[in-house]
């Protein structure tokens, strides 16, 4: 593992009187695919949001790259070379996959089309509209439209939700493929089975880090052969 590009310390964050976040720290090594898991409701769009510069934290800090970013805001984040991509994020429908990236190119003020769109493997169907294509392709040319600028680290909330098993493992292999190229990718999950193809996982369970380690490190740990046991497990013990 690379030394940590990402670090968050002691986050707390609330939603009016309701704690969201409690303590958060976690690390992310540069040019890993980590991946944040835990139920629905246990806090990883919260942690994403707060990374990203979506919300204040009311206490604690993030850092990018040794600076600390947590008073940014995204636009500001986006020029240091973080891009979130949060779940269900929409393209223009009437527009063509190109046509959708030249347009995010201009806000962002960057280049890159023709490689954000080779990088997703949608050079055939780079003219097409995006209604006329299949989910899984709608799915990859967002994804395309993070690429732009070539980001150091790539903020994913649940980008496989209601995706079919192709295509997640589709985009999945387009993940390891950015982190081989150099980029940092930071997941959200509740699903477990897609754990394994991480290589760290982060335990999030009601607002609190559980635990974090390697799919095998956490298997061991718990002395279980599948990580929805050592997930499990870890409830258990943590009560």
């Amino acid at each position: 593992m690379g030394r940590p590009l990402l670090t968050v310390n002691e986050l707390e964050a609330y939603y009016g009187r309701v704690c969201a976040l409690h303590s958060v720290s976690l690390e992310v090594a540069e040019g890993s695919v980590a991946a944040l898991l835990g139920a629905n409701g246990a806090g990883k769009t919260t942690t994403l949001r707060v990374i990203s510069g979506l919300l204040r934290p009311t206490r604690g800090s993030v850092e990018f790259d040794g600076k600390r970013i947590d008073g940014f805001g995204p636009d500001r984040l986006v020029r240091a070379g973080i891009v979130q991509v949060p779940e269900g994020r929409q393209i223009f429908a009437d527009l063509t996959v190109r046509e959708n990236l030249r347009f995010f190119a201009r806000v962002l003020g960057v280049e890159g089309v023709e490689d954000a769109i080779a990088t997703v493997g949608l050079e055939k169907r780079a003219d097409s509209v995006v209604n006329n294509l299949s989910g899984g392709q709608r799915a990859r040319a967002s994804l395309a439209t993070a690429l732009l600028g070539d980001p150091e680290l790539l903020v994913l909330d649940e980008p496989t939700v209601g995706q079919d098993p192709v295509l997640r493992r589709d985009l999945w292999d387009s993940f390891h493929g950015l982190a081989e190229d150099g980029a940092t990718l930071l997941v959200s999950s509740h699903v477990m089975d897609e754990a394994d193809r991480c290589d760290e996982l982060l335990l999030l369970h009601n607002g609190d880090i559980l635990a974090t380690g390697t799919p095998d490190e956490l298997r061991e740990r718990t002395h279980t052969r599948d990580l929805d046991g050592a997930f499990l497990k870890l409830i258990e013990d943590s009560a």
